[in-house]
C-alpha cells in the first residue's frame, strides 16, 4: 500500500482511502461513483448535519440510549464540523444518490474518524453517529435546517435592509414629479416616491410570504428514520431532537406531526422556493425600472444617475453602465431556473421517499444566498445613492399630452382625445393646444394640468 494511501472497509470489503482522509469506505466509493459535476454540498448543508448530529446525540443520551461519554465524544466532533473546520472531507458530488445517504455516511464517518482521534471510546459510525437515524430522516431535516438557519440569519437582515433603504429613499424622492409609464408609453404623472415606494411594497410582502412559509420549513422530519413509520428510534426521539436543535440555535424548530409526509415529500421546500421566486421576480422588475431610468444619459430616459461604479466599456471611453442590476437580474433569472430545477425534484416524492434530495438541498441554499447577496449590494450600491435629473422629468411632464385625461371630467373625452393628438401632432405642450380649443381660462387649465395635484388621485373641478 502507497504511504499515501490507507485499507478502509465496510459491509463491501476493502478499499483505499487518501491516507489524510477523515472519511471511510462509503465516502470514497461515492467520490468513485459520482464524478459528475464538480459541485459539493453547501457550507450551510455540512453546517446543518453537524449539528444534526450533536442534536440526535443528546436526544439519544436523554432517552438513555447513549452514555455520557460517547455523547461528548460525539457531540464535540459534531460541533466541529458544524463550524466548518473539516469542509474539505465533505467531498461528495451533489448528484449522487437520490436520499443523500452518501452525504450522511460522509458526515457519520468524519465525526467518528474525529471522535476516534481524540478520545479513548471506540466511536461508530453507523452505531454511534447514526443511532436512531437513518439518511431517509436526516437529509430532509438538514434541508429544512439549513435553509430555515441560511434564512434567519442573512435573507431576511437582508431584506429589512433593503426595505429600510427603499423607504429612506422614497421620503427622499417624494417631492419629484415624473411621467408615469405604462405598455413604456407617457401615461399620467407619480412621484418619484410613489414609484420607490412601490418596490419597498413588494419587498414588504416578499418578508411576509417568507415568514409565512418558515413556519412549514421549521417543522422536521428526523424521527421517521427509513420510511416514516420511526423504526430503529423512540417515539419522543423526533422531539426531542427538534427541542435539541432549538437550544442550539437561534430559531424554534418542531417534530413533524405526520413523519410519512417529512419523508415522502418536500412540499415545504418547494414552497420556500415558491417564495424565493416570487422574491425574484421583484427584484427583476425593481432592477428593470431602474435600467430604464438610468437609460441614457442622452439618448434614453436620464431620469436618474445610478452610482458609476466600474467602466463600462473596453472600446467606448467615458461608458458606465448599470452593473449592480444587470448583476441582481441575471441572479433573478438564476433563482427562477432554481425553482424550476426544485419543483421538478419534488415530484419525485415516490412512495415513502423523495430521491432527489440533494439537488433540492443545493438549489434552494444557493437561491437564499444568492438573493441575500443581491439584496444588500442593491441597496448599498444603486438605491442609497441615485441621484434624479429633475430638469429631464420637468421637460418630459411639460410635453405630455396625457395630461389632458384630467381635464376629462370638465371638456369629455372627445374633446380631450382631439387636444391630445393635436399636441403629438405639433409637438406644443397641452397647454397651449387646451387654450386654443376650449373655453377655458388659464387658471382653469393650470389647476386642471397641475402635475403635483394629478399624483394624488380624486378628481379636479376646474
Amino acid at each position: 500500500m502507497s504511504e499515501n494511501f490507507r485499507t478502509e472497509k465496510d459491509s463491501m470489503g476493502e478499499l483505499k482511502v487518501p491516507a489524510e482522509a477523515l472519511y471511510g469506505a462509503q465516502t470514497q466509493r461515492a467520490v468513485e461513483n459520482f464524478p459528475i459535476s464538480g459541485l459539493v454540498m453547501p457550507r450551510q448543508f455540512i453546517r446543518a448535519l453537524g449539528l444534526i448530529k450533536t442534536a440526535c446525540a443528546g436526544a439519544n443520551t436523554e432517552l438513555g440510549l447513549m452514555t455520557k461519554e460517547v455523547e461528548a465524544s460525539v457531540k464535540k466532533a459534531s460541533m466541529s464540523v458544524a463550524s466548518g473546520d473539516y469542509d474539505g472531507h465533505f467531498p461528495i458530488d451533489v448528484f449522487q444518490t437520490g436520499s443523500g445517504t452518501s452525504t450522511n455516511m460522509n458526515a457519520n464517518e468524519v465525526i467518528a474518524h474525529l471522535a476516534n482521534s481524540v478520545g479513548d471510546i471506540e466511536i461508530h459510525p453507523n452505531d454511534h453517529v447514526n443511532m436512531s437515524q437513518s439518511s431517509n430522516d436526516v437529509i430532509p431535516t438538514a434541508i429544512h435546517v439549513s435553509a430555515c438557519l441560511q434564512i434567519e440569519e442573512e435573507l431576511k437582515p437582508a431584506l429589512a435592509h433593503l426595505y429600510s433603504t427603499l423607504k429612506n429613499k422614497a421620503h427622499e424622492c417624494e417631492k419629484y414629479v415624473k411621467t408615469g409609464r405604462t405598455h413604456l408609453m407617457d401615461a399620467m404623472p407619480v412621484t418619484m416616491g410613489q414609484e420607490v415606494e412601490a418596490w419597498a411594497q413588494q419587498i414588504q410582502y416578499a418578508i411576509e410570504r417568507i415568514d409565512d412559509s418558515l413556519n412549514r420549513l421549521r417543522q422536521l422530519a428526523q424521527g421517521g428514520t427509513a420510511v416514516g413509520s420511526g423504526i430503529n428510534a423512540d417515539e419522543k426521539f423526533g422531539a426531542l431532537v427538534a427541542k435539541q436543535l432549538s437550544e442550539l440555535t437561534s430559531v424554534k424548530f418542531e417534530s413533524k406531526a405526520n413523519k410519512f409526509e417529512g419523508l415522502a415529500t418536500q412540499d415545504s421546500a418547494v414552497e420556500m422556493s415558491g417564495q424565493l421566486k416570487a422574491l425574484a421576480v421583484s427584484l427583476m422588475k425593481i432592477s428593470n425600472d431602474l435600467r430604464w431610468m438610468n437609460s441614457g444619459p442622452l439618448a434614453g430616459l436620464g431620469e436618474i444617475a445610478l452610482p458609476a461604479l466600474q467602466p463600462g466599456s473596453s472600446i467606448m471611453p467615458g461608458k458606465v453602465n448599470p452593473v449592480i442590476p444587470e448583476a441582481v437580474a441575471m441572479v433573478s433569472t438564476q433563482v427562477i431556473g432554481n425553482d424550476t430545477t426544485i419543483t421538478m425534484a419534488g415530484q419525485s416524492g415516490i412512495f415513502q421517499l423523495n430521491v432527489m434530495l440533494p439537488v433540492i438541498g443545493f438549489n434552494l441554499l444557493q437561491s437564499i444566498q444568492l438573493l441575500s447577496n443581491s439584496c444588500k449590494v442593491l441597496a448599498d450600491k444603486a438605491i442609497k445613492d441615485f441621484t434624479i435629473n429633475e430638469a429631464n422629468l420637468t421637460d418630459a411632464l411639460s410635453k405630455n399630452p396625457i395630461l389632458v385625461t384630467a381635464m376629462n371630467r370638465v371638456i369629455g373625452y372627445e374633446k380631450g382625445a382631439a387636444i391630445a393628438k393635436e399636441a403629438y401632432k405639433s409637438g406644443r405642450p397641452v397647454f397651449d393646444v387646451a387654450k386654443e380649443m376650449t373655453d377655458l381660462s388659464d387658471d382653469q387649465i393650470n389647476k386642471l394640468l397641475d402635475p403635483a395635484a394629478l399624483t394624488k388621485g380624486g378628481i379636479h373641478e376646474a
